[in-house]
Order: C-alpha cells, then structure tokens, then sequence
C-alpha cells in the first residue's frame, strides 16, 4: 500500500497552552505524535497575557500567539475579516496545506476556517463539545457552526454522541463527519506504586466548579454520601463559580475534616491528587467525551459518572459506574462503587487504558482524515456561494455577503502585500535526542515554561 503523504498543518484555536482543559492537551498530544509521524505542525492561538510572538515547544511544535487578547470566557473578540493578514501571512510563510480547526466556541477557529476556505486551501474541524438546540446561546451558536461547516473539506468528532450532535446542528452530511476518540497519556497517569488502603474511602472530584460540571449535583451528593459511610472523605479540585456553594455546604454540614477543597490544581500535579483516592467522581450534566475520565482510569480509579453524551461509550462496563443526573441515584451509583471496590486492581487496569487509548492511534487516525480532505475536489467562490444560500432564508444570504466581502477583502491584501513579499520560515527539525534533552516543564503556577 502507498504511504500517506505528508502534510503541513495548521492547528487553530482560541483554546491552547499555558490554558489548560480538554481541548488545549487534544491539539498539543496530536500536534506531537503528528510530528513523529513526519508532518509538520504549526500552532496558532491568541495571546496569554505577556505569552505573544511566537514560541517552541517539544519536539520543535511552533506556536504563534498573535497579538489578539480574550475577550470572552478565552475566545477573540469576532472581527470577521480582521483576522485574515495575519492568518494569510502565517499560511505563506509556514507553506501550510492544510488548517485544521478546533472547538465550536472558538472565535479564532471560525475566522480562520473561513479565511483558509476563501484562499482555496483544505480545512478540517474538531468538534469537541455538545449543545443544545432551544436555549438563545446555543440556537446562535448551532448556526455559527452552520455557516462554518457548509463549506469544511471534513470533520471530526469525539464520540458517536457528538457526531449525532453535530450533524443535527450544522446539516452537514453524515458521511463527512469521522469520529475519533480522545486518549490519555498513559506514561503520565500511572497508578501509585502501592495499593491504598481501603479503611478509608477517598472520592476525588476535579472539574471546574461550574453548572455544566454539575458543581449542584456535588452540593447535594456529599452531604448524602458522608451520611451513609462514616469511613468516606472527599478531595475537591477545582475552582469556578460553584465554589461558593460547595464552601458553604461544608460549614452547613460540619464537613470540613471530610471534605477537602484544593482549589485550582495545575495538570501536572492531577496525578498526584488522582492516586491519593479510590474512586473518581464526575457529575458532568454534558459531555462530548470527558478526558478526565480517562486520566482517573489510567491512575487506577474506579469511575462514578453521570450517564450524559458520549461517557456510556468511554470505559468498558466494569471500569465505570453510570448514574442518571440525579442526586439520589448518583448517590447509589457510589454506593455500588464501593462494594466493587475490592475487585479493582489499579496496575491491571492501568494496563488496559494503555491499549485502549493511544495519542499516537489517534494521529494515525487523522492522518486519514487528511487524506481524505486533500482528495477533495477545489470549488470555485460561486460553487461555494450556492452551499452558503441553503444555510436559511436570510442566514443564507447574509453567509453570502460575509463569503464575498472576504474574498474582496483577500484580493486588496494580496495587491497590499503579495504573497513572493512574505519570507518563508525555515523548518524546524529536532532530533529525538534533543528532544529527550528538553523536556517541556511548568512553572510553580503550572503554566508552560
């Protein structure tokens, strides 16, 4: 069989490193096994406070912070057309073939997407969220992505509930729509080197303490939990709004030996908090995937979590326990938890999310996306303009004008600037040795150095 060809990607998103959560470890561990596979991968992000320019990372992953700032819970301000020198340019000089998208909710990934369509280049997007279809912020957003995806070469999802959900919002067809799981860093989660003693029962919750994270659900489980088994404690991570009624159910219920809150914990520290408890407790009222459940069960943690969007398809049945988003039969779910707790061996089960879930399967998973994005066939603006109109009586038309003024807007820039103006960057290729030299460390804080 013929090898893959290689390919020049730029990964885009207002969500990346030294932010820390979900999607930012999704871009970094694919951007790395992409590199080991012979691809090169350029990141683009926004600015993090004095992080701008551009920056290396390991293996040589070069990230361009532009100089736009947050404007809305770690996404741009929408400038439409303001983001496309800055794109063109980075597009040029990287010899970029591809753009690969990242997040819904991303300012920056819609703009850029948008701008790489009208300069004829292949896009793929990676939906990593769900959402609903009646409230005012997700009928927005849903038609957002709609404008979005009528034009994408293909798309990627985190789990068959998330490629339903995506497909519904944005009318995308189903057969461009691929789905590939998250994984875990399996030699960065690994179980304590002794098994805990099972006299006394840790439950670890690390999440952001936020209504979607269920943070409500916890201030009514716990309480119920610590009734029933007089030799259980908890350990919260986590910081966010919520915090406040978890703060206030402890000093209700006299919990405060019991019930332990860390606050915001850098990710390089999880694991240490993760092998100090039994089991792991996620009470997420949405999820597309949940990568945390992943680093819980590769630590050796048997899972409690509410059965919500593509969790029933993480773990095998006797590594998690599902309940329904409810305070009562979250609270039996635990209970269940604890008499399987004897039977669960953390080194055997360490070992199963090691063949399970692979950073480097993924890689080579979307390695055939792009492919495949590639063998698309090149449409001319008014091709394009035709998908825009079935958008919607009026969204149609308004997809439209946006599509034409960029286009406009890409032909002033390009007689501004012409593209033989712009110098081209050198590669960057660095050694395994080298690689292993520099290993990529934190700060106290848990941000990138």
């Amino acid at each position: 069989m013929m090898g893959h060809q290689k390919h020049r990607i730029l990964m885009v998103s207002d969500f990346f490193y030294p932010n820390f959560g979900g999607v930012e470890n999704h871009i970094y561990y694919l951007s790395q096994c992409l590199l080991k596979l012979g691809h090169k991968v350029v990141v683009m992000t926004h600015a993090y406070g004095n992080r701008s320019g551009v920056r290396y990372m390991t293996s040589g992953l070069k990230v361009y912070y532009v100089p736009w700032n947050p404007f809305l819970m770690q996404c741009t301000l929408p400038t439409f057309c303001g983001t496309l020198p800055i794109v063109r340019t980075i597009l040029i000089r990287e010899k970029i073939s591809l753009v690969h998208g990242h997040q819904a909710f991303s300012t920056l990934c819609h703009e850029a997407l948008m701008h790489a369509r009208t300069m004829g280049y292949k896009v793929v997007f990676t939906d990593h969220s769900l959402y609903g279809f009646s409230d005012m912020g997700s009928i927005h957003m849903n038609k957002v992505l709609q404008f979005t995806l009528a034009d994408v070469s293909q798309a990627i999802c985190v789990s068959h509930t998330s490629k339903e959900n995506t497909v519904l919002r944005s009318g995308l067809p189903p057969e461009k729509v691929f789905v590939i799981p998250n994984a875990v860093d399996t030699a960065m989660f690994k179980p304590a080197a002794e098994r805990l003693k099972d006299n006394q029962i840790v439950i670890v919750v690390i999440s952001r303490l936020v209504y979607r994270k269920g943070a409500d659900l916890l201030v009514e489980v716990i309480p119920e939990v610590c009734r029933q088994h007089h030799n259980v404690r908890f350990i919260v991570g986590g910081d966010g709004p919520k915090r406040v009624r978890l703060e206030e159910m402890r000093e209700k219920h006299s919990l405060q030996d019991r019930v332990e809150m860390l606050g915001a914990v850098p990710h390089a520290q999880v694991r240490s908090v993760l092998i100090s408890g039994h089991v792991f407790l996620n009470c997420s009222l949405t999820e597309a995937f949940c990568i945390a459940i992943l680093e819980a069960a590769s630590c050796g943690l048997l899972t409690v979590s509410t059965r919500v969007g593509g969790v029933p398809e993480v773990l095998p049945d006797d590594m998690i326990v599902l309940a329904e988003p409810d305070p009562s039969n979250l609270v039996q779910g635990i209970n269940k938890a604890i008499i399987m707790l004897p039977k669960i061996d953390p080194q055997a089960m360490h070992l199963r999310m090691k063949s399970l879930y692979s950073w480097h399967d993924v890689a080579k998973r979307t390695e055939r996306v792009y492919d495949c994005a590639m063998r698309c066939s090149d449409q001319s603006l008014l091709e394009r303009l035709s998908r825009y109109l079935t958008c919607g009586a009026w969204a149609g038309k308004l997809f439209c004008l946006v599509m034409i003024i960029d286009y406009l807007f890409w032909c002033l820039v390009k007689l501004w600037q012409p593209a033989e103006e712009i110098e081209a960057a050198p590669d960057v290729t660095l050694s395994q040795q080298h690689c292993e030299e520099t290993p990529w460390n934190f700060n106290e804080d848990g941000s990138v150095r």
